[in-house]
């Protein structure tokens, strides 16, 4: 995709998501198939996805003004994510087109909400520094899930110059994860990175140490709710209490709204409970896409669910 340097320069996004964009296709089955066994879907759902493409989408729906860097085949599904990304008011300026095709998901989830993810990327690679040209654009956050590190790594350092906050969504531990995780602002980890990185499962040191790498860090537990570090404190914030239907994409939920909050410079414990809220709306309905919360949806739900950091 083309960008002039004049439309660049009339850019203007408060959210700016880079990483990975993907198409799901969700099962709901009564139960994990054992070896050789075949079952039947009680439902079906088929939406884009993606950490940073999911960030982006819940970002646009708290009214932010948001955009998406990252790479869609020139095929059927990368054609259809495409289109969802512009109902939703996802700027696709940035969107790299490819042979490549789009990766899939498949995503079986159980009764209980908890689910399997299986991910296919076919010979779809990272994206090099010079495949898309965001040199004009000054968004007011930025969010990284590190499946893009050659674009995000510049980027999170004129990020750093400049004064923009930085978010990195560390579902696990890799490459990109690994090579972002001391240049951004906020690191905000799945419990199974803080395992993965630490060599063993003690959320309350992997919190203490990777503070030493990140100015401020949270961990989430998931029904365990999540820890956080900041400026020489410790705090947690409790679960919310609600019916998990499927927690797929309850990570990245929480993620974009936190970067939506950092984007409106929203207080620290106003945005800890913000986000939460965000993933736990999303467990409450079947998909991660349509998961994703609107503003008004998460101001009821903190009207119905008080609760304070700790």
């Amino acid at each position: 995709m083309n960008v002039t340097p004049a439309e660049l320069r009339e850019a203007s996004h408060d959210v700016l998501c880079v990483g990975h964009a993907s198409y799901d296709l969700t099962f709901s089955i009564p139960h994990h198939p054992s070896a050789d066994e075949k079952i039947f879907a009680d439902n079906f759902q088929s939406c884009g996805g993606g950490p940073a493409a999911n960030a982006a989408v819940i970002a646009a729906r708290l009214g932010c003004s948001a955009a998406f860097a990252g790479y869609l085949g020139d095929d059927l599904y990368g054609e259809k994510h495409l289109q969802e990304f512009v109902r939703e008011g996802v700027d696709v300026r940035y969107i790299a087109r490819g042979d490549s095709l789009t990766p899939l998901s498949a995503v079986l989830v159980k009764p209980d909400g908890l689910r399997t993810l299986v991910n296919y990327k076919g010979e779809s690679r990272q994206l090099r520094e010079d495949a898309i040209d965001l040199s004009c654009i000054r968004p007011r956050s930025m969010l990284f899930d590190g499946h893009e590190p050659l674009l995000s790594l510049p980027l999170a350092e004129r990020a750093r110059r400049q004064g923009i906050p930085t978010l990195l969504d560390a579902g696990s531990l890799h490459e990109g994860t690994r090579a972002l995780m001391d240049r951004v602002d906020y690191l905000v980890a799945s419990e199974k990175f803080a395992t993965q990185w630490l060599g063993r499962s003690d959320p309350q040191e992997a919190l203490a140490r990777l503070n030493e790498v990140a100015p401020v860090v949270v961990i989430t537990l998931g029904g365990r709710g999540l820890v956080w570090r900041k400026d020489g404190e410790t705090g947690e914030v409790p679960v919310f209490p609600v019916t998990a239907v499927d927690t797929t994409g309850a990570g990245d939920a929480l993620h974009g709204a936190f970067a939506a909050g950092l984007a409106v410079n929203m207080a620290w414990p106003q945005l800890l409970r913000y986000a939460s809220a965000a993933g736990a709306i999303c467990c409450t309905k079947m998909g991660a896409r349509p998961g994703l919360a609107r503003a008004a949806e998460i101001h009821a739900f903190l009207t119905l669910n008080p609760t304070k950091i700790c």
